[in-house]
């Protein structure tokens, strides 16, 4: 009954906010209201000596979520909370800005108890400017029951790293386990054909298999073995152990308990959360039964807001950052979704927009649809040769996330980047066995022999394969023309590394597939050199930052305080999490919408624990 209470609440006020727009009064005005009622202080305001908290439980975007307010008040009273979210840019622009403000004396990594992860290269980048407070001599202190080891990637740049007595610390290697459904839809009778390109092209082993082919076993391994050596290689830095002895832990159990991981090196204290807090106030010059911080997205609120506009603005020069985050769709696309259509017109926008001097394509994508990969890649080659356009890679960049990038006049990518994975699938399902022992049958009349090539109520022929294989070798062979036109590689070259074969950014900087080694900002700065824009020029991100009244919101949801030290989300049931899997897996099907069936993308569910 309070479920239902709760969720009806919710619904209730999304219709009443949206009945308020038709009598004049918008959501905006709604919330904010609200919002005068209990926040009467005004902007934030930070006082000197402050602690900046950077809490490990916010989730790190690739930009600022673009969500609707009626969806953000539905998260904030279902029962399961949402993670706050903060883009990539603003967290590390805050942490340097916060390295040289001298009413920040300190930087304060709060561990999570909830179950927000983000991806290994949008950690590199918040680890570098990290390294940047530290350089400034202030004090970073990093505090948790368990350390694992994604937070541990960032705390490893903290002066202390501290644990709970009874927590543990997990360093025990990275695994990618896949979910195999061969078995299932053999049992209750639905056939799979596949048509693909590149013997490492595994997106459709799941449906075919019951474990990985050779050379999908083969490639993940290298993947694996590059990611955990920059792992390694970068916990170490501030550590007084070696790669090889962390290496050992992992071939030992993996697990150390908080008096091991000190003993071994790996913390500098064994405490309670209220023996850094003491030691936080000390720091802080406080009396008082707290002391003063400011939570990372207020901060970042406070000093990252747009300075007012000068007369002559108009006539500073731009480098827009385009944001392609996530599975690559044709059309428009969600909010979650690069849609070919909508990332083309942005990029038509930018091109024929003469204040914009440079383009940052920011990508962050396993891939999608050939068919909208191809729109998109058509207007970034048509931008590259009017201004240049930068592509900087996140976690991912492979498939469909490769093809756009290629075209690119100059890429970044992070060492511990997933890349390349050049090579094309079609995937036909057919529901004939299934339908048949339910009593369902098909009879089909045509003109043609081939008019029903498209009925799900049938395998394919041979010939209709054959059919259906030609087109994915077209498009495979369009992709690796692409590849070889925009990375000015022999084609026979792109061939030999292409196979649908993933790689990781350091491995794809050796092969030619990117340039740099780098994140966002080194990806702004050499478009605005490329550019020939010296110091004055101005960002602009697209899409624009979020209406006011959804920031507001985000406020009134609150972020975590040090003084209770609540988290604001547990972790999830291991059952929830397989079943969330495989709600995550229907979803992912839902969008293969491609007109012609082909796909440029990962293997479903990659991921790395």
């Amino acid at each position: 009954m309070g479920n239902f209470l709760k969720y009806t609440f919710a619904s209730l006020i999304g219709t009443l906010l949206g009945l308020g727009v038709l009598f004049g009064v918008t959501i905006g005005g709604a919330i904010l209201l609200v919002v005068a009622a209990t926040n009467s202080d005004g902007e934030p305001k930070i006082e000197p000596k402050s602690v900046l908290v950077l809490d490990l439980s916010v989730a790190i975007t690739e930009s600022q979520p673009v969500v609707s307010t009626a969806e953000a008040l539905s998260e904030a009273l279902a029962e399961r909370d949402t993670p706050l979210s903060i883009g990539l840019r603003r967290v590390t622009q805050s942490i340097v800005k916060a390295a040289q403000d001298d009413r920040i004396v300190a930087l304060y990594i709060q561990g999570s108890t909830g179950s927000t992860s983000n991806g290994w290269a949008t950690l590199k980048e918040v680890r570098a400017a990290i390294e940047e407070f530290r350089a400034s001599g202030k004090k970073i202190f990093a505090y948790d029951m368990d350390w694992s080891e994604n937070e541990y990637y960032l705390a490893s740049a903290a002066n202390p790293i501290v644990i709970n007595p009874q927590g543990m610390l997990e360093i025990n290697g990275f695994a990618s386990e896949g979910m195999f459904f061969a078995g299932a839809l053999q049992k209750y009778g639905i056939g799979v054909q596949v048509t693909r390109v590149g013997k490492y092209k595994s997106a459709v082993e799941p449906f075919l298999l019951t474990q990985r082919s050779a050379e999908n076993r083969q490639q993940t391994q290298q993947l694996l073995n590059d990611l955990w050596g920059d792992f390694l290689g970068t916990v170490a830095q501030h550590r007084q152990v070696k790669p090889p002895q962390i290496q050992a832990i992992a071939n030992q159990g993996g697990i150390l308990w908080a008096a091991e991981a000190r003993d071994r090196g790996l913390v500098d204290k064994v405490a309670y959360f209220d023996d850094v807090l003491e030691e936080l106030k000390q720091l802080a010059g406080s009396e008082k039964g707290t002391f003063q911080q400011i939570s990372l997205p207020t901060y970042a609120s406070t000093v990252l807001k747009p300075a007012q506009p000068a007369q002559n603005s108009n006539d500073s020069p731009q480098i827009t950052v385009i944001f392609a985050d996530g599975e690559i769709v044709d059309g428009q696309g969600t909010i979650r979704q690069v849609g070919g259509d909508r990332l083309a017109r942005e990029l038509r926008t930018a091109r024929l927009d003469e204040k914009i001097k440079a383009v940052v394509l920011r990508v962050n994508s396993p891939g999608g649809s050939a068919t909208a990969s191809e729109v998109i890649s058509r207007e970034v080659e048509l931008t590259a040769a009017v201004k240049p356009v930068v592509v900087s890679m996140g976690n991912f960049a492979a498939s469909g996330g490769y093809w756009i990038s290629t075209n690119g006049t100059k890429i970044f990518a992070q060492p511990n980047t997933v890349t390349g994975s050049i090579g094309v699938f079609g995937i036909l399902f057919n529901l004939q066995k299934l339908s048949n022992d339910n009593g369902i049958t098909w009879d089909a009349v045509k003109t043609a022999p081939y008019a029903d090539l498209e009925t799900s109520s049938r395998p394919k022929t041979p010939q209709e394969l054959a059919i259906n294989q030609r087109m994915v070798d077209r498009i495979y062979d369009r992709f690796l023309e692409i590849v070889a036109t925009g990375r000015k590689l022999p084609k026979a070259s792109v061939a030999q590394i292409a196979q649908g074969r993933v790689w990781s950014g350091q491995e794809a900087k050796k092969l030619g597939l990117v340039d740099e080694i780098g994140g966002l900002q080194q990806a702004i700065l050499a478009a605005a050199e490329l550019a020939k824009l010296g110091d004055n020029w101005q960002i602009q991100d697209a899409p624009k930052q979020r209406r006011l009244e959804e920031r507001l919101l985000e406020k009134l949801l609150g972020v975590r305080s040090l003084d209770t030290g609540v988290s604001s989300g547990g972790a999830i049931n291991p059952l929830i999490a397989e079943f969330e899997e495989l709600q995550e897996l229907t979803q992912i099907l839902s969008s293969l919408n491609d007109p012609k069936g082909v796909y440029s993308r990962l293997p479903y569910q990659f991921k790395i624990d």
